[in-house]
């Protein structure tokens, strides 16, 4: 079994390596985004995935910054918005994302759910593929999305004589209670990173009669043994 530890990195297959481990800071009040994500770089991680919808991509980045890690070293996630999500819309929230960051480019910029129908979807898409051409974004991906909408996106690029893009990250909630073994599938058979969300759970089973034995066994908390088995579902 593969040794994982915060240095940790896979291939996507833009090209571009992602940091296994990532810390995300959904609901992380802006207020506190910067100094919790400069500690958490501190202790060892170096990824952290906002969002536009999580209103604290400025003090992340500004976290990142107070770190005194190279900027090369570190890897930053962002999403468009659910709720916006068209061309124009997606080209608004790259150029923004990327003055409120202050940085030349995004690592992994995701349409973080499926919504606003097929042609607002593939629309955002297209963004995102030209933030790419443009030297804005490194890698493109998706989120929240199933079998249904995977194959629509891929359709589309499969459709456009080469300049699709290339889908690089699946992020969905994944963990024993929600396995999404299709999704998995879909995606491990095309190499797309899939990337586990909620993989604890929520902290909602750290009781669980089905853990805690495990944990015990090997000598572990029932987060680590969560967190392992979603390290070996994606790898």
């Amino acid at each position: 079994m593969a040794n994982f530890t915060l240095e940790s990195k896979s291939r996507m297959p833009s090209g571009y390596d992602i940091p296994v481990l990532g810390y995300g800071v959904y609901q992380t009040p802006a207020d506190v985004a910067s100094d919790v994500v400069k500690h958490a770089l501190q202790t060892g991680y170096r990824h952290v995935d906002s969002a536009v919808g999580y209103r604290n991509e400025a003090p992340s980045a500004e976290g990142m910054k107070k770190a005194g890690i190279p900027r090369d070293q570190l890897f930053f996630t962002t999403k468009i918005p659910p709720k916006t999500m068209s061309y124009e819309t997606a080209k608004e929230h790259i150029a923004n994302s990327l003055k409120e960051t202050g940085f030349d480019y995004v690592d992994l910029y995701l349409l973080h759910s499926p919504y606003g129908g097929k042609e607002n979807r593939i629309g955002a898409w297209k963004a995102l593929v030209e933030g790419v051409e443009a030297g804005k974004i490194r890698s493109i991906g998706v989120s929240n999305y199933g079998v249904h909408h995977l194959d629509e996106l891929e359709a589309y690029i499969k459709s456009a004589d080469g300049k699709g893009g290339v889908l690089s990250v699946n992020q969905v909630e994944l963990h024993p209670w929600l396995a999404r073994k299709d999704i998995v599938d879909w995606c491990k058979k095309r190499g797309v990173i899939l990337e586990a969300y909620c993989p604890i759970v929520r902290a909602q089973k750290a009781d669980d009669p089905l853990l805690v034995p495990l944990a015990k066994k090997y000598g572990k908390t029932t987060s680590q043994i969560l967190l392992r088995w979603s390290l070996q579902m994606v790898s």
